[in-house]
Parts: C-alpha cells; structure tokens; sequence
C-alpha cells in the first residue's frame, strides 16, 4: 500500500508539473497571419461585473508559458457598475498563434524586462527623447517636423554614441512637408512642431507619442496646414510605427465664392448661397493642387550602398502574389519605387444611370491592368516593372540598413519610397510628386445630394509607416509585414457576443444558413466590388459605392448608415480577418475624408508659462462651425453635405479594437458640434437627434465626460417627451428607416444607466411598431423594425413581437450561391446570382435600392442591424 501511495503522490507532483495551474478564468486568443515578434494590440471586452482590474490579467502561449504583455483600462460600464468594459492588451507575438488570456483576482502578471525610457519635455524648446534599448531617438519642438536624431546600439553597450547615427533631419524644416501647386507654382512648406503628448496606452513595453505640428507656406494664399503624427516606440525594438495625417487646406477650385450657407446646412436664413451656378466654369477648374506630401531623412550609411525591395508577380488583384526582391546599387542617382493605379475618372451621376445616358465603363472599369503599374526606376531609367509592389525598400551598406514601408502601398495609390544618394535622403511619399498633382474641382456641375458645391477644403488622410533601423539584418522582410501586412488579434466569436456590450447579438454559425447567408453574401459582394471595381485610392480607399443599377456603380456611400460598424461586427461574430481589414478601412477612410476637420482653431493646453500665450492663442481665427459633421452620399466624396450624416460608432469600435487614437479623436470632435447645436431647433429634431443619440451615447461610453453626458441626457429627454405626441412612436413617419438610431442608442443608454423610463419607452415603441408597422419608405422602414420588435420581447417576454420579428424577417431569407465569389468573372455575372436566390419584394414604383445586389448602405437598415440579434433569440428560444 506504501508502495502505491507513493507512486500515485509522484503522478500527482508529474502531472502539476507537467499542466500550469490556472490562477483565473481564462479565454482564447488566436493571431491571424502571426509573425513571429509582431507588436500586438488587442482590444478584449468583458461582461458587466467580470474584471475589476487589468492588474489580473496575463497572457499565456497555448502550451502554457506566460509571456510579457501591458494591458491598458480603455473603459468601464460606468455610471452604472464601475467593472472593466475595454481593455487593451499588447504583446510581442510569438511563435505560436494561439494564446491564453487569465484574468481574475488571483492572477498575478509578470513584469517585463525590457522598458522603453522616454522624456516630453513640453517647454517651448523642448520635445521628446526616446529609449528603447535598440535605439535611441529624439524629435524637437524646433526640429525640422519628424525625426531629428536616431541613434542604433550597433556594440550593444546600452549607450549611444555620436558614430552609432544612424538618421537625422534633413534640414530646412522639410522633415516632413506637404507642398501645394497652384497658377503661381509649386509653394514648399515648413514643418513646425508645436505639441507632443503621450497618449494613452503607453507603458513600458509600448509608448505612443501624439506630435502635432503645422505646415506653413511662402505665400500668404495658401493656408496653413494642420498635420499629426502618431509615432509607436516598442521596448527592445529597434522599429517604430508611424501614422501622419494631413489636412488639406487649399482653395479646391476657381468658382465664384459666394457669401452666405447651402440651405441644406444653414446656420441662419439672411445668406443662403444659390444653387443656380451651374455655368461658373470654375467649378471644374483646379486652383490649389497637392504637389507633394511625405516624411524623409537623411540617413548616414557607407557610400556604395544597396537598395532592395519587392515587386509582386501577376496580377494587381492577387493579395497573396509571390514577390521578387529587385536589387541595385547606388551609382550617384536616385531611385525610386512608385505605385500608380488608374487615374481619376468622371463618375456616372445616378440621374445618368437612371436615364440610361452613362457609357459603358465611365466609372472607370476599364483597361484596369494597363494602369496598375509598381515602376522602379534609377535615374531616369526604368530598371523594373510590375502590376503591384508590396510597398517597402531597405537601404543597407553592408553594416547597416534602414528599411521603410508603407501599408496599403497599391490600395492607397499613389505611394513612393526614394532614396537620393546625392543628398543621403530617403523619403517616404503619401503623394509622390512624381505621379502629378491631386486636384479637387468637380468632374460636373450637375446637382448632387440637392447641392453645387465642392466641401474637399478640411479633407484629411492618414499614412501608416514603419521604419527599421538595422545592423544589415536579413530579416527586414519579416519586420516590414508587422504593417504592411499586419497580424489581426482576436477572441473567439463567443466571447465578443456574450461579453453583451452591443447587446444580445448571435456568433455566426451554420444553425441558421439561409439567415447567415443574407448577411455574409452581402459583406463577399461588397468586398469583390471593392477589388474588382476597384474602390482603391488614396482618397478612396475603404468606401465603397451605393447603389448597382443597370451595369454601374453610382455614388460614394461615406458610411451611412455607420457601414464600418456593421463590418466591425461581422468581424467580431466571424473571427475573420478579412472583416478586420474592411472595417478598420471603412473607418479609417470615413473619420478623415468623410468629415469636415478644418478650419480649426488650435487646442489650449496652457504649457507655456507666459500669461501672454492664451492671449495669442484668443486671437486665432475661430474654427469652422461645421467642424466634425458629415459628408453626404454623392459621386464624389466631398461633393454634398447634410444636417445628419455622420456616423461615430465604427469609429468608437476601431477605438476600443485596434486602440486607434484617431478615431477617438474625431469622435470628440463631432461630439462637440452636438455641444454648439449649430443648427438650433433643427439640430434637435427628426432624424438629427435620433442619430445624435446613437452617436453621443457612444461617445459618452468611451469618454465618460461630464459635458458628452449633460447633451446626451437633454437629447434622450426630448426622444421621450416627442414620443407621447408621436402615439407612442419614437420617430417621425418621415424617418421609418431610422428605427436603429433609436432603438440601438436607446438601448445602449439604458444598458449603462438603467434608466427605467428608456426601458418603458422601448417597449412602447416597439408596441407601436407591431401594430402600426412604417411602409414610408417600404423595405427599407419595414424591415427595419425588426430590431426594435426583439427588444419588445426581450423587455416583456410577450411572445407576439418574437412572431412578428420573425414573420417580417421571412423575406431576408437567401439560398446558396451556385459559385464563391472568386469564381465569378464578372460583376454582371455575380449579381445575376445574386438576384436569383432573393425573397425580397420589388419596390412598387421606384428603384429597388434593398436588393441583395446594392451596396451596404440600405443593407444596414433592413439587415446589418437586424439578423444577428433575430439569431440570438432563435438559438435561445430554440427556433429552427
């Protein structure tokens, strides 16, 4: 018996060796597209009451060792339960693509070894000095507009000497620059810093540093211009991620400006702008182009350097094409690898679609593969040719190397990246003077949106980079993939959708083909369109167009309604990562070309003593009053805007998902022209105040600001008391199709307030809706109802609003595609398909715009918002 215990004591002490003991509650993580020491940040929600603390939380590999992370509290569900909502994780990937995440109050995390040391100096001669043990770098309030020094620990010592530069300013202020063209030339610009912070997130394992600067000009015609720069430092890491932004500024075109407001976004009624100027010639005539915008240094290597860098096989369509790697010398001239792709084209209007007067291929569908070009050129010699580069060069003299790269280097064409041998420069372009300026003046002067007007002054667009400074590493191509072709983190699908945080939304899953399939074909139609159209471009890319009527695309649908959400929560339902790179697109495009982001007044930060400084700053000139509202569906992004077109809660999701700065950024922004109400009573009515609810409440969440709370409050007030003179509807009959504003924003708000009357006013609405269904806009108001009817049920437990959600989402229903979608040849094919396997009704007297074969924008209102809570309810209600 002795001899048994003892071996049965000595299996136990194997078998505790052998498995790890679990501290805590524990969830998976997968890596998509893992490479091996990637920087992560993952973006985890926990249910109401799970976590009270990201100090118990580690990070495990899948066998079971724990490895270094940094976990940041991004929000809570305050007011209402002060537990942990958002959290972001960061890590350095590993080998494995398959992790373990522990929390719980037992847990206890290691601490890294390596720390990155950093300075802000805030003075105004000041700035910020960065250690990350592999390099050392620093950029000046006075410097030239990006890197100043950049110093490589080439020895190892943990010092940096005066031999170990590696890179520095090139001087003149031209760090980084955005260069116009006008009649009187091509004006330089200046880079000047005034701000940098730390933003939130950083830690000792990742630091964020927000640098914000102005670009200003030799002529006083041209208007200074904002920029921001993003810049990513990681402890050990001898890489660092960029991301700049730019704000055109100029004057688009050379109409006759004239004084007063479009009706359509009027802020008093004295000057209202006419419409009627359709033989100005200066509509579609240029006045301030972009020449030129990129980031440089010099760089200080050994003379005789060689340059590499990939071009891509075959077609501009294959994502995952084999790449050559072309490889010269320097001789004493430039070289230069330049992606161009087809050249701006007059779009269709809808009014020319309609009337069968648009030629065949006037949205720009043709000869595609001839104007897809990746050139590398030396000189003025071509040396090499492709359809497509992947968007990175390294420039190495045999000791060591700097490599750049630029992410969506085709999608976003055009894009550049220079090394000058003549100078030591080495530029990275967003708009590569090479390809020709980038003009704004309107293609038409057709009425579009109800408007004649061009909105492109206040644009922005921001450029991810990484930069790599090496010992002649031979693993720049590794390093170069953490962006340009990056890892996408996530949870299981279960874990997103029980952590309730959008509510009670299903995972995706094979329980329900016919209604997952009206969801996922239309996210496949959208994502073949936006290659094979293709909807690629710097100013383009993300978006896609509305509407797909007899063999054209027409019209930009900058988000409406908040499309980069619904891709958002197909990738949180899926675990798809191509879902993540549609959303995390669509957002990145619609917070800056979609919104109004200038004239802006400068922010007061109070960091210079002198009293005299806030005085100064008083006297700026005041910032537009359509600061942070929306651009409207049009032919062009910047053709119209409206009362009610801006959408922020994708961009709050690719916040808390990706701890994208930005997008938070610009929701503040937005959130702040709800403050100013600039539109008075109308700003408070119809569709603008159902809309603004969903967007403030998101706001609020994320921000948990006082000010975001008062105008939320006030607004959910005036929904209440409009409801009892509406019988018991939420909406105005004219906005049948905006049951999602309500219902979601409502929703939300009682989730993190619990407010009572918000809960009875939901149920009443949903009463309404079942007996008093909306047709104004048939499908699209009909269908639309199917969200709040859930919430009916889910508040009552009466079984009549669960039928009549699903007798109303009966028609939603799709079969099975003959074909997936690489195999269809053709858009015209493809919709064909399509349309053979759809129940939905035509329209009685108009274009049917909910087909299965349109865009994603009425797709949100009949399905996007719709199915994956229906599912839920039938995996719980067991309904097959």
């Amino acid at each position: 018996m002795r001899i048994l215990l003892t071996l049965l004591l000595a299996c136990l002490l194997l078998q505790s060796c052998a498995e790890p003991k679990v501290a805590g509650n524990q969830l998976s993580i997968t890596v998509e597209n893992n490479k091996k020491g990637a920087p992560i940040t993952l973006g985890i929600p926990f249910p109401k009451g799970e976590l009270n603390s990201v100090d118990h939380i580690r990070l495990l590999t899948s066998d079971g060792t724990e490895i270094p992370c940094q976990t940041t509290e991004v929000s809570t569900w305050g007011p209402i339960d002060d537990s942990i909502k958002w959290v972001w994780v960061f890590f350095f990937s590993e080998e494995t693509t398959d992790y373990v995440l522990e929390y719980g109050e037992g847990v206890v995390p290691m601490r890294p070894t390596e720390k990155i040391i950093s300075a802000n100096n805030m003075r105004p001669s000041g700035g910020i000095e960065v250690n990350t043990g592999a390099i050392s770098f620093n950029i000046h309030k006075k410097g030239d507009g990006f890197l100043d020094e950049v110093f490589l620990d080439s020895n190892n010592d943990g010092e940096f000497s005066e031999k170990e530069l590696i890179a520095s300013s090139p001087g003149s202020n031209r760090g980084s620059f955005f260069d116009l063209l006008d009649d009187a030339g091509i004006d330089s610009s200046k880079a000047v810093i005034n701000e940098v912070f730390r933003e939130k997130g950083s830690g000792p394992m990742h630091s964020i540093f927000r640098i914000e600067g102005t670009y200003t000009f030799s002529r006083d015609d041209n208007n200074l211009s904002p920029f921001t720069i993003w810049l990513h430092a990681y402890a050990g890491k001898s890489y660092i991620k960029v991301l700049h932004t730019m704000t055109y500024t100029g004057v688009p075109d050379k109409h006759k400006i004239q004084e007063g407001e479009h009706a359509n976004i009027a802020t008093q009624k004295e000057k209202i702008i006419s419409e009627n100027t359709a033989d100005d010639e200066g509509w579609t005539q240029p006045n301030d182009q972009i020449a030129g915008i990129g980031l440089q240094l010099k760089y200080h290597l050994d003379e005789n350097a060689i340059v590499s860098m990939p071009l891509q096989e075959g077609s501009w369509k294959n994502d995952n094409a084999p790449s050559t790697m072309k490889e010269t010398g320097l001789d004493g001239s430039s070289i230069q690898l330049l992606q161009k792709g087809p050249a701006k084209k007059s779009p269709p209007t809808l009014r020319d679609v309609y009337l069968g007067q648009a030629t065949k291929n006037s949205d720009g569908a043709n000869k595609i593969d001839e104007e897809f070009q990746a050139t590398v050129t030396q000189g003025t010699e071509e040396v090499a040719k492709s359809q497509r580069a992947k968007g990175w060069l390294n420039v190495t003299d045999g000791k060591r190397g700097i490599g750049v790269g630029i992410r969506n280097f085709m999608k976003e064409y055009p894009k550049g990246i220079k090394v000058d041998p003549a100078n030591n420069l080495l530029l990275g372009s967003i708009w590569p003077e090479e390809n020709g300026p980038m003009s704004f003046e309107r293609h038409h002067t057709a009425m579009d949106g109800g408007m004649l007007s061009n909105f492109a002054q206040g644009i922005t667009k921001t450029t991810e980079f990484i930069y790599y400074f090496h010992d002649n590493k031979n693993d720049v191509a590794e390093k170069m993939d953490y962006v340009v072709e990056s890892p996408v983190a996530h949870a299981t699908p279960e874990w997103y959708t029980n952590s309730k945080v959008y509510g009670n939304m299903a995972p995706a899953s094979s329980e329900h083909t016919e209604f997952e399939n009206a969801l996922q074909y239309r996210y496949q139609w959208w994502a073949y369109n936006q290659k094979n159209q293709p909807w690629y471009g710097m100013f383009n890319y993300g978006d896609g167009k509305t509407y797909y009527y007899n063999g054209h695309w027409v019209q930009w649908t900058n988000n409406e309604p908040t499309v980069d959400f619904m891709l958002w929560t197909n990738f949180m339902r899926t675990g798809d990562p191509k879902y993540f790179e549609l959303a995390q697109a669509m957002s990145r495009h619609t917070m800056d070309v979609d919104n109004i982001h200038w004239p802006k007044k400068r922010t007061y930060y109070g960091q210079i003593n002198d009293a005299i400084d806030f005085w100064n700053f008083e006297d700026e000139p005041e910032s537009t009053p359509y600061l942070g509202i929306g651009r409207r569906h049009a032919a062009e992004h910047w053709y119209s805007l409206l009362s009610a077109h801006v959408w922020i809660q994708g961009w709050i999701a690719d916040y808390y998902l990706t701890g994208d700065h930005r997008a938070l950024e610009v929701a503040k922004m937005t959130g702040d022209t709800y403050i100013n109400r600039i539109w008075g009573e109308h700003d408070l009515r119809g569709r603008r105040l159902y809309l603004s609810v969903l967007n403030m409440v998101e706001l609020y969440d994320a921000t948990k600001l006082q000010k975001y709370k008062d105008e939320l409050d006030d607004r959910v007030r005036l929904m209440l008391e409009f409801q009892e003179r509406q019988g018991g509807n939420l909406l105005l009959d004219r906005y049948g199709y905006s049951q999602p504003y309500v219902a979601q924003g409502l929703y939300k708000y009682q989730q993190i307030t619990g407010d009572e009357k918000v809960r009875k006013a939901l149920l009443k609405h949903a009463r309404w809706v079942r007996d008093v269904p909306p047709l104004n806009h048939e499908m699209e108001s009909y269908l639309a109802t199917i969200y709040p009817l859930l919430l009916g049920y889910e508040i009552s437990g009466q079984q009549s609003y669960l039928d009549e959600a699903l007798a109303r989402a009966e028609i939603l229903k799709v079969g099975e595609l003959p074909k997936s979608p690489d195999e269809y040849e053709s858009t015209e094919d493809y919709s064909k398909d399509l349309l053979g396997i759809s129940n939905l009704p035509m329209s009685k007297g108009r274009f049917t715009n909910w087909q299965t074969n349109q865009g994603l924008r009425v797709f949100g209102w009949t399905h996007a918002y719709n199915i994956p809570y229906l599912l839920y309810w039938m995996d719980k209600e067991n309904i097959d």
